[in-house]
């Protein structure tokens, strides 16, 4: 019954959805460090909760995320993506300037394309444990 502890409510609806994303850096350029992730984590977090939604579990490499995202059926998840690559895109430009010569043409931080999975098939615990083991550049 733990599986099911987040399961959440709506107006109308009782849902349990969760989706895994991974974005990639434009080119596939290795350019964050642990304090870049950690940033990054904090700057998802609040565009989850902007969009109702939850960030679960996030990690990544230098040259990619990893996120579990909870969200409610309302919740398009294309926009939700657009959302968080143009504001972490954004904020990390701004608080990290040393970032900015590895931007394609000044502005663009992630690929273009991005993953998607819906969770389900395999239980929570496994993703959750999947991401935890990302490695984290130091």
């Amino acid at each position: 019954m733990a599986e099911y502890s987040d399961i959440r409510t709506g107006r109308h609806c009782v849902f349990l959805l969760h989706a895994h994303l991974v974005f990639v850096t434009k080119f596939r350029h290795r350019i964050f460090s642990d304090i870049h992730l950690t940033r990054m984590e904090e700057i998802m977090t609040a565009v989850c909760a902007d969009f109702e939604t939850r960030l679960s579990e996030f990690n990544g490499g230098d040259d990619h995320v990893h996120l579990l995202v909870g969200f409610p059926p309302k919740i398009a998840l294309s926009k939700l993506v657009n959302s968080l690559k143009g504001v972490s895109s954004r904020r990390m430009r701004q608080e990290f300037p040393e970032l900015a010569t590895h931007y394609y043409r000044g502005s663009k931080l992630w690929s273009g394309s991005y993953f998607a999975g819906s969770v389900g098939g395999a239980p929570l615990s496994i993703v959750r444990q999947y991401i935890e083991q990302q490695n984290r550049p130091v």
